[in-house]
């Protein structure tokens, strides 16, 4: 299976700051056994962030999953939920209860994240915070049900447990 990284970042785009957060997810990606098909850094900027994502999901082929880090939180230029969520297909808030829900159990700042996931196609789309930390934290959260939501979303036979 195939995933896509985008950061979205006004300081790494600028090159003022490492990609720490698509380091380490595009890391997590690869032990879990996804190849990273490509990744890419775009500025806190609605429209930018929409077209890569769009890009890559209505591409002939396109990844069974992207990972987005950045730009969810509360600062005037967190955009990302905004660029997110129209183009959409379907919402998953299951997964992003489940984020926030863990987030919250480590600090009560996790309440203050506003990430939106989704699937575009057939791909699931992951909206993570800018936070390395928690980008780990989180993707440790989802892994466990990521095959299976794939599956499903290729229409492969699964057995519901």
């Amino acid at each position: 299976m195939r995933a896509c990284v985008l950061t979205v970042s006004d300081g790494v785009f600028h090159g003022a700051r490492e990609d720490g957060s698509g380091d380490l997810l595009a890391e997590k990606a690869v032990m879990s056994g996804f190849d990273i098909a490509a990744r890419a850094i775009v500025p806190d900027e609605a429209d930018q962030i929409a077209a890569q994502v769009s890009a890559w999901t209505d591409a002939a082929d396109a990844p069974e999953l992207i990972l987005v880090t950045g730009g969810t939180g509360f600062a005037p230029r967190d955009v990302t939920p905004e660029a997110l969520g129209p183009i959409y297909d379907r919402r998953t808030p299951g997964i992003d209860e489940a984020m926030r829900a863990f987030s919250m159990r480590v600090k009560p700042h996790g309440m203050l994240s506003r990430g939106v996931s989704g699937i575009r196609g057939s791909t699931l789309v992951l909206s993570f915070p800018g936070s390395p930390k928690a980008c780990g934290e989180l993707f440790d959260v989802v892994q466990p049900v990521l095959n299976h939501a794939l599956e499903l979303l290729r229409s492969t036979p699964t057995e519901h447990l």
